[in-house]
């Protein structure tokens, strides 16, 4: 069972304001885990294209492969997040974070490797690149404040940083100097 603090916001590591659909691509995490990393990804489908419900789909398995000629070249892939914002700042949630969500693939940060392993995993609906919106910000600032509530979290990352030279994401279009002003996070907790 990971390690993590007492909070009534919690219910078994799921977040009561997301929207919740379960996904099936999860395990457990290696006994003891300090849950201490929140690692930003960006993600659309297809890539550029906002506002659908591909992204859900992808992260429970019901994407259609023929639907989009993009697809074709991610099917069969299983894959999840813990978290989902979509441009509005709507928050989807798919994992338990007590859980090991499928977000991170092979990857390496603070002298750690297998960062699913203890991390929490959120996707902003974006492509890399391009700008956020300040509804992402928002909602991602107050679920890093209430993920620190609950977890030991010490660092945030990008996808970019705990695979570098293999994942790109979310990219220049993110502003990290932005992100870091909206949470009372240490400067050494960013990358």
């Amino acid at each position: 069972m990971p390690l993590g603090l007492t909070s009534p916001l919690w219910r078994e590591g799921w977040h009561p304001q997301a929207q919740c659909l379960a996904s099936p691509n999860f395990g457990l995490r290696p006994d003891g885990v300090l849950i201490d990393l929140i690692v930003v990804h960006s993600i659309s489908l297809p890539p550029g294209q906002y506002g659908g419900d591909a992204v859900q789909r992808l992260f429970t398995n019901q994407l259609d492969w023929d639907e989009h000629p993009y697809f074709q070249g991610i099917r069969g892939l299983e894959v999840s997040s813990h978290f989902y914002i979509q441009r509005d700042g709507s928050l989807w949630q798919f994992i338990s974070c007590n859980h090991r969500a499928w977000h991170a693939g092979a990857s390496q940060y603070r002298g750690k490797s297998n960062c699913n392993d203890d991390s929490v995993g959120i996707e902003l609906e974006g492509l890399e690149g391009d700008r956020f919106e300040d509804a992402q910000y928002q909602c991602l600032a107050k679920l890093c404040h209430e993920l620190k509530q609950h977890y030991p979290i010490a660092h945030v990352a990008g996808h970019e940083h705990i695979a570098p030279g293999r994942k790109l994401d979310p990219g220049p279009g993110f502003e990290w100097p932005r992100l870091q002003k909206l949470l009372d996070f240490p400067p050494q907790a960013f990358p």
